[in-house]
């Protein structure tokens, strides 16, 4: 029997992780600690870049129906929210969805594909082979092992796989601590309420099942000891210091505090150990972005390492992982850092910067686009190893349609196979499908700007462009295009 790969961790990223591997035809076993998923949902919004994740294998759905739909999004508490309408993506708006709902549909459709997860159930060390690792657990029966083929650590910023692999997780402590509280509100301010002065800045949004999640600093936040249990009374007193009233707060299902520790992993990768999620990178939540970026890091590991273990790659595939997303939880990093740096000063020459950074977000619309494609991951692009390589190799391909089809790009995308266009090329229409690979052929409708000279291009499973060819001469697009599915590990036939 092939061995399956452990993930530890059952939270968003680690359930998806398993949901892709199960797609991509590998055995998977969910190893989380919590009994039950916790009530309290530390993440609340899902951005537009995993909306378009999930579209990507159908799972939208629920999400769409469920969320709250939001076309707006914050950095830093500025009072200008960045406008997220005009995104070229199907989904210009943010979810608001509680992390406890977002794991049900995650963990539904993770069992319904088959994985195991186990519940009550934690990683406690292992022992790697050449062939494989050894994985020890405890459960509600004690202690055990499984062999596995690989250990995926999703169990977050103080991470046991991570510790036990001796993969280094540098970075700074807290120096600020904010406050989060679930609340009923009585009267709610205004939709996408937020305020920052002197005496601190508070956010207030609205959750789906009537309740209003309230996220603050102040003065007193600035502190390298994390404060004592947040009470309702004292988050009335800041409440009302910051906005004048408390809203009419009463029924508090959560109070919490959270600070900006930022730390991200050396290796994202090693051996037969893998990091994703806030195993590999801790943050400031500024902006909602931590599940997203998470469950992203999923999404790129999932089919790689499904590929691999199926024979459709070589393991060295597997070290793209750390290549790819290592950058992107620095710029993570980053841009958290930026956040709370506008955040967590109330001198008259932070007021200034910020309302220097408002005019220009409501003034500039191509600085608002900017702000709205990193914060969203819309923006991310992955290095090209050619030095001749299109531009759009790397970037996440669009959702595009086809001429006198219904049907779009995300609805083709598979976790176990490219996907390779030929928008020019109708001597193909009846090319089948073969393993590792899925050909679409015919015009696209209306396509951006940027694909305009694209003749073939090959999709990875993420969705992120593996290859684009623009030769006109046919013979010279088959050659080109066989090397690049050659470069891919997939039948070069064309």
């Amino acid at each position: 029997m092939e061995q399956p790969v452990i993930i530890s961790g059952g939270g968003p990223v680690g359930l998806w992780l398993a949901a892709e591997l199960r797609r991509g035809g590998v055995d998977v076993i969910v190893l989380e600690q919590r009994r039950a998923i916790d009530r309290r949902s530390k993440a609340l919004t899902i951005h537009p870049r995993t909306i378009e994740v999930l579209a990507s294998r159908g799972a939208q759905g629920p999400f769409l129906d469920e969320g709250l739909h939001i076309p707006s999004g914050h950095f830093a508490m500025l009072d200008e929210r960045l406008d997220f309408r005009g995104l070229a993506t199907p989904f210009p708006y943010t979810l608001a969805l509680p992390q406890a709902r977002t794991e049900e549909l995650l963990q539904a459709q993770a069992l319904e594909l088959g994985a195991r997860v186990l519940r009550g159930h934690r990683v406690t060390g292992f022992t790697e082979y050449p062939e494989r690792i050894v994985v020890r657990a405890e459960g509600p029966d004690g202690p055990y092992e499984l062999p596995a083929a690989h250990l995926v650590g999703c169990d977050g910023a103080r991470s046991t796989v991570r510790t036990t692999a001796g993969i280094g997780f540098p970075g700074t402590p807290s120096t600020v601590y904010g406050w989060l509280a679930d609340v009923y509100l009585d009267s709610p301010p205004r939709a996408g309420f937020s305020t920052f002065g002197p005496l601190g800045g508070l956010m207030v949004a609205p959750m789906p099942d009537g309740r209003y999640r309230l996220v603050g600093v102040s003065p007193d936040s600035l502190t390298t000891t994390r404060p004592g249990r947040l009470t309702l009374a004292e988050l009335r007193d800041k409440t009302i210091a910051v906005a004048g009233e408390d809203f009419g707060m009463r029924d508090p299902q959560w109070l919490s505090r959270f600070g900006n520790a930022t730390r991200l992993a050396d290796r994202y990768r090693r051996g037969r150990v893998l990091l994703a999620g806030d195993a590999a990178h801790q943050h400031f939540p500024a902006g909602g972005v931590g599940m997203n970026v998470g469950i992203q890091d999923a999404h790129n590991l999932g089919w790689k390492l499904a590929a691999t273990l199926t024979g459709r790659a070589p393991d060295s595939l597997l070290d793209t992982y750390h290549d790819e997303r290592h950058p992107i939880g620095a710029r993570l990093a980053e841009h958290s850092r930026a956040q709370t740096a506008l955040m967590s000063s109330f001198t008259p020459e932070n007021l200034a910067l910020r309302a220097l950074l408002n005019d220009m977000i409501a003034r500039r619309p191509a600085f608002n686009e900017d702000l709205a494609q990193s914060l969203t991951a819309l923006a991310v692009h992955y290095p090209a190893t050619a030095p001749d390589a299109h531009p759009l190799t790397g970037t996440r391909a669009p959702d595009l349609a086809f001429t006198g089809s219904d049907s779009k790009l995300f609805s083709l995308l598979r976790a176990d196979a490219h996907l390779l266009l030929l928008p020019h090329d109708a001597g193909h229409a009846s090319a089948p499908d073969r393993p590792g690979l899925v050909v679409r052929t015919g015009p696209l409708s209306r396509p951006p700007a940027a694909w305009a000279d694209v003749r073939a291009a090959l999709i990875r499973p993420d969705g992120h462009v593996a290859w684009i060819g623009t030769e006109e001469d046919g013979a010279d697009l088959a050659t080109a295009a066989q090397k690049a599915l050659t470069a891919s590990a997939l039948p070069p036939t064309v």
